[in-house]
């Protein structure tokens, strides 16, 4: 499926990042706040965060596609958030669901209003069969959100993320595609 993708919702657009998007990208990593959960470090320069937009750029011309990034905006095209998918292995029919929002969005539904919309791309047009996540045990924001999805924890992972030098519990999520309801 190479090519733009653009998935417009009720209240949001998510689409596939562009070189427009190095600002938000760079700004959204840059803050404490966001990152505090994520084992992405900080960047340390706009360099990072290009070399971290390119990964997603590039998978726009690769098929099958790897990697899914895009940008949540609102319907003025004001960029709220990052959302993706990381599809690795076609056998099985899956990827790891990954996003994160800026704080000044939180709490307004957009983080559950996306993750629907990419299970609905992700089990309509890439035919998959299971979509995961992970998220650390002590991000209750997060898990909120990925419950209220409908995602079901299936397990936990002791000390798997490496988050600013400690080791961190993680949660791992998952719903399956005869679980998802439009």
């Amino acid at each position: 499926m190479p090519g733009i993708i653009n998935i417009c919702e009720e209240r949001l657009i998510i689409r596939d990042l562009n070189e427009t998007d190095l600002l938000f990208v760079h700004g959204l990593h840059s803050i404490a706040e966001v990152q505090q959960y994520a084992t992405m470090d900080l960047p340390e320069s706009i360099a990072d965060s290009a070399d971290y937009l390119n990964i997603y750029i590039e998978q726009q011309n690769i098929s099958p596609r790897k990697e899914y990034g895009f940008c949540i905006t609102l319907a003025d095209q004001t960029r709220v958030g990052l959302i993706g998918l990381s599809n690795h292995s076609r056998k099985f029919q899956n990827a790891e669901l990954w996003f994160k929002l800026s704080p000044e969005y939180w709490g307004k539904g957009y983080a559950a209003e996306a993750i629907s919309a990419l299970f609905k791309f992700g089990f309509k047009q890439l035919l998959l069969h299971r979509i995961e996540a992970g998220v650390s045990t002590e991000n209750k924001p997060s898990i909120r959100v990925l419950e209220k999805t409908g995602m079901k924890r299936e397990g936990l992972r002791r000390k798997i993320l490496p988050i600013r030098g400690e080791w961190k519990d993680n949660y791992h999520y998952a719903i399956l595609e005869e679980e998802f309801h439009v």
